[in-house]
């Protein structure tokens, strides 16, 4: 071979050189600037290099590692696992990857996943080397226990949890909702048609999955189908908005209220019941304008009987179209009277509490007529003067005349022994876009400071002969009709002022406000 083939070869293993070098630097700088952890180790796990990802993984520098075992960094429970474990469990063609706890330099663990593979010599096959690649997986362990936690919670409560893709198939569902609605154990193949009655499916598609869609939740009542009938239940609709979330996923909890249900109708009951017995006992105090009210019409029939009589008597061959006038007078007075008892039939009968839209003066004057006679035995005037342009009032007639009867007549105790107490005023106004407020007014000594917070409290009264029940009633009742009745603070002029405030119907509200 002559000079200038040598000169050649040389140039060339030179420059192959350079190139070896080249690429050998670049790897070593990959591996100097991955966030993973690379290292080389023998095969006891001595470290026989530590990129420089130990620093920020581990706390050591790279050159404290070198000579130390990795296995005596590892959690003794992880080690013994390892070392426990076939090598064919975790060796695979060279390959294999463990999770374990890691101690650092500050001594306490960091979760690794390792990925590591075997160096071994060709022709021996003897084990040179293991090279390896670590993370932390810290954050991901931690979710992963933190997912296992809540699925374990998910399936052991008692509420229906139903989990539901965007088309609607509910691909998942805790034991609670697959009793229900009857699903197997395996798989949950239901539509959300089969889990809600079909009223919610509507409010379902139509309004509760277009807000979640937007706002991400919503919450309200549903009803679903159980297999013995429907199940009222509040639930929680919930968009799956986390990162690798499938679009469109969405869960549902819901949470069986029929106990609740069943404890408010109770209370309904209950409610309806003490006011039953509240309107029972104002009618044993309306008793003398009851008498006076029936009275005057049964003395007109009489008067007006009397003298159809004595007609007849005085010209007996007379026509009988000379009796139509008292006859007419008769049947008028019948009818008054009949009227007034249907009235009184209807405040002491049982019945539910329904708000339907009144006209607000009806229910005023009804009240009125029902208290008159005792304002006239008592020599108390009472005034009420109703704008017309009031909107109607969306009130059970009969729950809000007891609310007034019962205001009305507190009232005039208050006034009775007062001195310079002359009148009750009983006055309305619209107080807002969609409220009108009655306002009861007296001349008496007022309610003291100290009573004010504790005035619509059951059994608490601030006569002797009181039960302490009707402005507790009436202030149920109040709420009950989606209104309000409060106790206003005193001006300075004297007497109490309670406001009633009322739903106005929306279809007839007024514009103008009323003083």
């Amino acid at each position: 071979m002559n000079s200038d083939d040598m000169q050649r070869r040389l140039a060339a293993l030179e420059a192959k050189n350079r190139e070896l070098r080249r690429e050998r630097d670049h790897y070593r700088w990959l591996a100097e600037s991955s966030t993973d952890l690379i290292s080389r180790h023998a095969r006891d796990g001595t470290f026989l290099y530590a990129s420089e990802a130990a620093r920020d993984l581990l706390g050591y520098a790279p050159e404290e590692l070198i000579g130390v075992s990795a296995y005596d960094l590892f959690h003794p429970a992880d080690l013994a696992d390892l070392l426990n474990k076939s090598p064919r469990v975790y060796y695979h063609d060279g390959f294999y990857q463990q999770t374990y706890r890691f101690r650092a330099r500050g001594g306490h663990y960091v979760w690794f996943e390792t990925t590591s593979r075997t160096r071994r010599d060709p022709a021996t096959g003897e084990l040179l080397d293991i090279l390896c690649v670590s993370r932390d997986v810290g954050r991901r362990i931690q979710a992963e226990a933190n997912r296992e936690r809540l699925a374990r919670v998910v399936e052991s409560t008692t509420d229906y949890v139903l989990f539901m893709d965007d088309d609607e198939r509910l691909f998942d569902a805790n034991e609670a909702a697959r009793r229900l609605l009857g699903l197997p154990r395996s798989e949950a193949s239901a539509r959300l048609a089969d889990a809600y009655t079909a009223g919610s499916l509507a409010e379902l598609r139509d309004l509760v999955l277009p807000a979640v869609a937007r706002y991400g939740s919503w919450s309200g009542e549903l009803e679903m189908r159980g297999q013995e009938g429907p199940v009222p239940v509040l639930s929680v609709v919930t968009a799956h908005r986390e990162p690798g979330s499938e679009p469109g996923h969405v869960s549902l909890l819901n949470r069986d209220i029929r106990l609740r249900k069943a404890a408010e109708a109770q209370a309904r009951r209950h409610q309806e019941q003490i006011a039953h017995a509240n309107r029972l006992a104002t009618t044993g105090e309306l008793a003398s304008n009851i008498a006076h009210e029936l009275n005057q019409p049964l003395g007109a029939i009489a008067n007006y009987a009397s003298g159809a009589l004595l007609k007849l008597d005085a010209a007996p061959d007379q026509p009988a179209e000379a009796l139509r006038l008292p006859l007419e007078r008769i049947r008028d007075q019948v009818d008054r009277l009949a009227e007034r008892l249907r009235h009184i039939r209807t405040f002491v009968r049982k019945g539910q509490t329904r708000p339907r839209p009144q006209e607000l003066l009806a229910v005023v004057d009804a009240a009125c007529r029902l208290c008159e006679w005792q304002f006239q035995q008592a020599g108390i005037a009472l005034e009420h003067d109703l704008p017309e342009a009031l909107p109607r009032v969306v009130v059970d007639p009969v729950a809000l005349e007891q609310v007034l009867v019962n205001l009305l007549l507190n009232a005039l105790e208050a006034s009775r022994e007062h001195p310079g107490a002359e009148r009750v005023r009983l006055r309305a106004r619209q107080s807002g876009r969609r409220e009108v407020t009655l306002t009861v007014s007296d001349q008496g000594p007022g309610v003291p400071t100290e009573e004010a917070e504790r005035i619509f409290a059951p059994f608490h009264s601030g006569r002797p002969e009181g039960l302490g029940m009707g402005l507790a009633i009436s202030h149920s009742l109040m709420e009950a009709m989606g209104g309000s009745l409060r106790l206003l603070p005193a001006d300075g002029s004297g007497g109490a002022t309670f406001a009633a405030t009322l739903l106005a119907e929306p279809s007839a509200m007024v514009s103008t406000r009323h003083p």
